[in-house]
């Protein structure tokens, strides 16, 4: 029984993407590195995040690059898929792509005032999963 992690193709890794509504965002700040969850939605193959002006904001769209994973994981089972972007983030700032990053829905999961968007360019997709057996 062979129980190896199988590498998934640019296609997989969007689609699993697309199929998720929230994921980890990494960044590089004065302390080191630190994790965030965040919400997003695709748009094409950019990653767009919903949040709130503070430190993650900052740290994003300031900093010289983000990595960014999203996961499907079934405990019981031992399976599972991981997806790992790594690229730049940018705020959204021109009015046509703030009425877009609208329309994609991005639900926050806190309470509080959410008004700013940044996007993820990636250079860098992969993602593994372990299959069931």
């Amino acid at each position: 029984m062979d129980r190896g992690l199988e590498q998934l193709t640019e296609d997989e890794c969007w689609n699993r993407l697309a199929s998720r509504s929230v994921g980890r965002l990494a960044v590089s700040m004065a302390n080191g590195p630190d994790i965030f969850p965040v919400n997003y939605r695709l748009d094409d193959e950019t990653i767009v995040v919903k949040t709130a002006a503070g430190l993650k904001f900052a740290a994003a769209t300031l900093g010289p690059a983000v990595a960014f994973e999203a996961d499907g994981l079934d405990e019981m089972r031992h399976t599972g898929w991981s997806v790992v972007v790594r690229g730049h983030a940018e705020e959204i700032i021109e009015l046509d792509e703030l009425h877009v990053a609208d329309t994609l829905l991005i639900e926050p999961w806190v309470e509080g005032e959410r008004n700013r968007y940044f996007r993820i360019t990636p250079t860098q997709i992969s993602g593994r999963r372990l299959p069931r057996t």
